[in-house]
């Protein structure tokens, strides 16, 4: 049976939900606090309270989130069609807006975007999205054989946070090699822990599945293979920016009971729907923690 705490989380959480799946809608006070089956006189306060942010600022953030990402990773979104989705009346105010909060204009995010600026600008997003990080369970999480599976990969070194120039260029190549993520599975490796190891020293492959040769290219993408073999693996469902929690749930909490040892092979993730296609709440995440 649900606490009432429980209860109270759960109503905060539908208006999460219901934000990130009308972010193009109206969504005042009266709408959230509606969903949440609060009064109206108090949501605002309950909400700020909560989650340190107020309603407003959490959907200004939500949609700028969307934006920026249709600016980076969908090429062919049209700016004026990006901003009239982020509920601005029309482009100018929208780019008035985006370098407000960005720090860029909208075309010069999309040309070179400024990271470490995008990613302070929506901390307080983050942030309050974290008080709602799902507790994951011993029954969460299922033992599968893996199929050995042939990768395209290009290799991302170096600070974590200008992993977006990676994900930019390797989008761009997979387009150009006929492989995207409608006909090639998405995976992660993750050959280092960013927890414990020098932005310097990061290393995370992205891959594409592909039985293709490679040919030699200049973005640098080679061929690879994920082995075969049983594998731990944790569904992720919502956004996949920060997959640390679901891994020290993983690392700290079932492998030591589960009486399983890892083998000779990264953690790795396979992404099975993304954002911005779907809703932030809606992308889905695989998690796997090969096993002997």
């Amino acid at each position: 049976m649900k606490t009432a705490l429980e209860h109270y989380n759960a109503r905060m959480q539908r208006v999460l939900d219901h934000i990130e799946q009308h972010l193009g809608d109206d969504l005042d006070l009266d709408v959230l606090s509606r969903v949440a089956a609060f009064s109206k006189f108090h949501f605002h306060r309950q909400f700020s309270a909560l989650f340190g942010i107020s309603p407003h600022r959490y959907v200004q953030l939500a949609r700028m989130k969307r934006a920026s990402y249709r600016l980076a990773f969908r090429e062919t979104d049209a700016v004026t069609d990006i901003a009239l989705d982020a509920v601005y009346e029309n482009p100018e105010t929208f780019t008035r807006v985006f370098r407000e909060r960005i720090g860029q204009s909208p075309s010069e995010f999309r040309q070179t975007p400024e990271w470490e600026s995008w990613l302070a600008t929506f901390d307080p997003l983050t942030k309050a999205r974290n008080k709602y990080m799902t507790n994951y369970s011993k029954d969460d999480v299922n033992i599968v054989e893996f199929s050995a599976t042939a990768i395209a990969v290009m290799e991302h070194r170096g600070d974590p946070t200008k992993i977006g120039d990676t994900i930019q260029r390797f989008i761009a190549w997979r387009k150009t090699a006929g492989l995207p993520p409608r006909v090639s599975d998405t995976f992660n490796i993750f050959h280092t822990d960013p927890l414990t190891t020098s932005p310097a020293e990061f290393h995370m492959d992205l891959c594409a599945s592909t039985d293709r040769k490679i040919a030699q290219n200049d973005a640098g993408v080679r061929s690879g293979t994920i082995p075969a073999g049983r594998c731990a693996v944790l569904r992720m469902t919502g956004s996949s920016d920060d997959l640390e929690e679901a891994a020290t749930f993983l690392y700290r909490d079932w492998l030591p009971a589960s009486g399983e040892e890892t083998r000779d092979f990264p953690f790795f993730c396979q992404r099975i729907s993304f954002f911005p296609d779907v809703p932030e709440n809606a992308a889905v995440t695989d998690l796997f923690v090969p096993l002997k």
